[in-house]
């Protein structure tokens, strides 16, 4: 039945798939690079499959479901991983704003520390860890001394311990930062993570799990499945209602066929996840968010609580605290900002973006650019001066030619959670 829904799927959209892709039209072609959700710095994906040899590849609990699937098998973050299914990037980007997809998220971190760890956790990031709810998450930042950002992670607290979700090209460096001011720091080695995504997520997997119909967004859950139990948090990374997923290794395979059985739901791969995450205008870490780039450069500042704020009561007491704090108060040297290049040439990351069309000065540069395919255009997220006027036409130097483009608010996608 799955593979019979991915042939059909195949078959209708072929041709609107094949027109987008053409270059000369601004698609997401076959022969470009596209960096892609949770890489990390350095981390390249090749939508050919060609690029890192695909040998000494760790492979995740799925990667026999996903070769019967069709799926596109290429290196990402030290995995081999499907960028894509037969129905198509455009396509399955496309599916989940309308229905459902279901995505392998094997790769990333998952992490529990004892909940006395709770104060410990507040030292290394400007979370309000104290005040977080027991069946509650939030999203976290890893800052450096600098005021930099070391990895962006999401925190629950469940009824016995603190469960971490960090990028899956930093969680070894993230282990060893937690390992290095906690005890009892105990990675997840046996468990899957899968991320079901769109507007009818929350009735698909209802019809599993009917438990999971009460919960909101950043609801987190222990519960059963067919004597399995699943730890379930209503969040994702695509702009769209969803949950990630935490499966036992050996029930995963279960549990993912069980999904992709239902009518609405089709596997996405990682390109269409890179792409819905532009368009609802969250960073990837390692382009939008680094080192270098302060969480209010960033404008991430969501994640600096109001506890941790100046004022607050516990004010302060990450690292990078005093950049941070005064950068809140009297302003970042540097914003992120939502561009629209005109015409259809998309910009991507690394290219740098000045203030004229000839001669001016470099005011920046793009950190994540691509298609937008529920835009119909391309978009664009880039760091600039914050100097630069907020209605100023900005152009972006592709191939020697500066092509213009307008700052935008962020999102480009209105994100649609269940509140």
């Amino acid at each position: 039945m799955i593979i019979r829904t991915l042939e059909s799927g195949a078959k209708r959209t072929r041709r609107r798939d094949n027109d987008l892709r053409r270059t000369d039209r601004g698609g997401i072609a076959s022969a470009h690079l596209a960096w892609v959700s949770d890489a990390g710095p350095d981390t390249r994906l090749d939508l050919n499959g060609k690029g890192p040899e695909m040998t000494d590849l760790l492979t995740l609990p799925l990667n026999a479901l996903h070769e019967e699937l069709g799926g596109k098998m290429v290196p990402f973050a030290g995995y081999a991983m499907p960028v894509q299914y037969p129905t198509g990037l455009m396509a399955e980007h496309l599916h989940v704003r309308e229905k459902a997809g279901l995505f392998d998220v094997s790769h990333m971190g998952q992490i529990l520390l004892p909940l006395s760890a709770d104060a410990a956790l507040e030292g290394l990031v400007p979370a309000d860890v104290l005040g977080l709810k027991n069946g509650r998450q939030r999203y976290g930042l890893f800052t450096n001394d600098s005021g930099g950002v070391l990895d962006d992670l999401m925190i629950a607290r469940r009824a016995d311990d603190l469960f971490l979700v960090v990028n899956a090209a930093c969680k070894d460096q993230d282990i060893a930062h937690l390992k290095a001011h906690i005890d009892g720091v105990q990675p997840v080695t046996d468990r899957a993570l899968l991320a079901l995504q769109g507007p009818l997520a929350g009735a698909a997997f209802a019809k599993l799990v009917p438990a999971v119909a009460d919960m909101k967004f950043m609801d987190v859950v222990q519960t059963d499945w067919n004597g399995t139990e699943l730890w379930i948090s209503r969040s994702g990374y695509t702009g769209e209602d969803g949950f990630e997923i935490s499966v036992p290794n050996d029930q995963a395979e279960g549990l993912a066929r069980a999904l992709l059985d239902i009518e609405d739901v089709l596997p996405i791969g990682l390109g269409a996840r890179d792409s819905l995450r532009m368009e609802a205008g969250m960073p990837l870490y390692g382009q939008d968010l680094t080192t270098e780039i302060s969480p209010v450069e960033a404008g991430v500042t969501f994640g600096i609580n109001k506890a941790r704020r100046t004022g607050g009561d516990r004010e302060g007491g990450f690292p990078g605290a005093d950049r941070i704090l005064t950068e809140m108060t009297d302003g970042a040297p540097r914003r992120r900002v939502g561009l629209r290049p005109e015409g259809r040439a998309p910009m991507r990351a690394g290219v740098p973006i000045f203030d004229a069309a000839e001669g001016g000065a470099e005011v920046g540069v793009v950190t994540s650019g691509g298609f937008g395919p529920s835009i119909g255009a391309p978009i664009a997220m880039g760091l600039i001066n914050s100097t630069v006027p907020e209605d100023a036409t900005l152009y972006g130097e592709v191939r020697g030619k500066r092509l213009p483009a307008s700052q935008v608010e962020l999102p480009f996608h209105k994100p649609d959670y269940k509140r």
